[in-house]
């Protein structure tokens, strides 16, 4: 008698930041992938910095409470950027961390080359790239429409892909 299991890791990609947070959730199910959902949340300029945190805060949140993700990654520090757009940034991957480790959900994080060589097989490749290249591996119709969405994605795909090489 032969018995199949499946092997179920739903993944929750989150690409940060303060002004568009970009989400992503992945099925992996015996190594194929499948698209779940995406979006972003979206603060408007004339928005507190507060107040954009706690929405992102209460949009994740309410990410992780419908999709139930197994895990939580998250893209690094990008340091292209000025410092206060750096720090900006990290406090908003602070928010990120803070949902993952209040829902206890393991969480990972990934630095954009990494990302972009896990989904393009180059780690400089260009957003449009990533953007094509998620189209492709989750079958979707089209690419998202926001960068946010499609990197969020792009980061699911990668831990996807790096949990294998660990497991």
């Amino acid at each position: 008698m032969r018995f199949s299991f499946a092997i179920i890791m739903r993944v929750l990609g989150i690409d940060p930041g303060t002004m568009v947070t970009g989400y992503g959730v992945v099925d992996d199910i015996n190594g194929k992938l499948s698209h779940v959902t995406h979006g972003t949340i979206e603060g408007k300029r004339k928005d507190s910095f507060p107040d954009r945190l706690k929405l992102i805060f209460d949009g994740l949140n309410k990410v992780i409470e419908e999709y139930k993700p197994d895990y939580i990654a998250l893209e690094g520090v990008f340091y292209g950027k000025s410092v206060k757009s750096a720090i900006k940034v990290g406090e908003a991957r602070g928010i990120a961390i803070l949902c993952a480790a209040s829902a206890d959900i393991p969480m990972a994080e990934y630095a954009p080359t990494v990302v972009k060589r896990a989904v393009v097989g180059v780690g400089s490749a260009k957003k449009g790239q990533v953007g094509e290249m998620v189209k492709v591996i989750l079958a979707l119709s089209e690419v998202p429409e926001k960068y946010d969405a499609s990197d969020a994605l792009a980061i699911a795909i990668c831990h996807c892909h790096r949990s294998k090489s660990v497991i």
